[in-house]
């Protein structure tokens, strides 16, 4: 049978088996020396403890634990966004919103195949040639993580209302 009770210290709630009753442990949270009291008896009297013993408490229950409870004041953030429209459902909705949409040739390449003309074809062709803005050319840098080689690369950037 486990003795529950809380330091007197700090409150914290500490949970020891009945053979520690009596004995001066450590508080892991505030780390005083506090007894373990005697367990209670079912009918609410305590029952008699004939040795103390010293209990000793590892490394890790001393360790100190701060943990922060968040404040959500006002109301609570999206955490599921929801999914953007089908590019044809845009399409037909008179009042089109301005959008980007930007393909990098790295993202349009398969194994010993080069997608990036038919990615960008058909991608114009979905929205239609009449909600193109314009199309822009971009180029960027990365590092290959493998080679730790600074890459130059292209891309599109199209502008298009949907």
């Amino acid at each position: 049978m486990d003795i529950t009770f809380k330091c007197p210290n700090c409150g914290q709630e500490l949970e020891v088996d009945s053979s520690g009753a009596g004995t001066s442990i450590e508080c892991p949270s505030c780390a005083r020396a506090i007894t373990v009291p005697a367990p209670e008896a079912q009918n609410g009297e305590a029952e008699t403890v004939e040795q103390p013993r010293t209990v000793t408490v590892s490394a890790a229950a001393k360790a100190e634990k701060h943990f922060v409870v968040p404040d959500h004041s006002g109301p609570a953030a999206a955490l599921i966004q929801k999914a953007s429209r089908p590019l044809e459902v845009a399409a037909k909705d008179s009042d089109k919103k301005v959008r980007i949409k930007t393909f990098k040739h790295t993202d349009c390449q398969e194994v010993g195949h080069d997608r990036f003309d038919e990615i960008i074809s058909a991608f114009l062709d979905k929205v239609g040639w009449d909600n193109v803005i314009s199309v822009n050319p971009i180029s960027y840098s990365y590092v290959q993580l493998d080679t730790r080689a600074n890459v130059a690369d292209y891309g599109v950037l199209i502008v298009f209302r949907g």
